[in-house]
């Protein structure tokens, strides 16, 4: 494989993604989410899509771009809270959702990119996430259409815990501080927490890098995500680089000296 892994644009990168298709996709709230990717799909018109991430955007932001006009079937994620739409469409049986705890959702992302197909956890031990009954798509009367299995349990060392399943996607959609054309990429700050183990998960990695710089220029102690997970980077302008919007300005009155 070529070691020059970068792209044109970011429209340039995601016109294969088929309707259909899974995506990974990295970020935490609107932290390190990859923008220009995500507005780049919404363009592309891709639809029936299964998104796993750590939550689904913000109204009128990231994802919520793409489940505002319908394009998002189903989405795995741990947090629906600051979206709107999101909670309106499952409540209303339009979009099928399988709420899993934050840390077991990064761990499943991490093993399905690491080969692991499943792994045990105490988390979610003696509630519905390992009993079953979750209510992943209700009917529109209310009543629940879907609802999840219960898991596997076993006992290690004197403490229950249930099986959870790796989880692969066809695409994965990250944002890096930093990447180059071999596709080794740094992330800053909280854009760490889920972006790694995204593009892991993902079977045809796409990164857009807030800057690209050449390869060796990165210390290897300094590589988050080796070259190996990415196939495509997508470097940003530096204006482009500069868009980071947050979910919520909260301020308060300057103290009086």
């Amino acid at each position: 494989m070529s070691l020059d892994k970068v792209v044109g644009s970011a429209a340039e990168a995601v016109a294969g993604i088929p309707s259909g298709a899974s995506l990974a996709v990295g970020g935490f709230g609107l932290a390190g989410i990859p923008w220009f990717l995500i507005e780049a799909l919404l363009d592309q018109g891709a639809t029936e899509l299964t998104v796993v991430s750590n939550n689904c955007g913000v109204d009128g932001a990231g994802l919520g771009l793409l489940l505002e006009r319908g394009r998002i079937a189903r989405v795995i994620a741990s947090y629906v809270g600051e979206n709107k739409e999101f909670a309106r469409q499952y409540l209303a049986g339009e979009l099928h959702v399988e709420l899993t705890p934050q840390g077991t959702l990064a761990e499943r992302l991490r093993a399905g990119g690491a080969g692991v197909g499943a792994f045990y956890t105490p988390t979610g031990v003696g509630t519905l996430v390992a009993e079953g009954g979750l209510p992943w798509r209700y009917a529109a009367d209310g009543s629940v259409a879907v609802a999840s299995p219960a898991k596997e349990l076993r006992t290690f060392q004197g403490r229950e815990m249930v099986l959870e399943e790796g989880i692969v996607t066809d695409y994965a959609l990250v944002r890096a501080a930093v990447a180059d054309p071999a596709g080794n990429c740094v992330f800053h700050a909280s854009a760490r927490n889920f972006n790694p183990n995204a593009a892991m998960a993902g079977r045809v990695t796409i990164v857009e890098a807030e800057r690209l710089v050449s390869v060796g220029e990165l210390a290897p102690d300094d590589v988050h995500l080796p070259g190996v997970f990415v196939q495509h980077v997508v470097p940003l302008t530096p204006e482009q680089a500069a868009r980071k919007d947050i979910e919520k300005r909260t301020t308060r009155p300057r103290a009086e000296v």
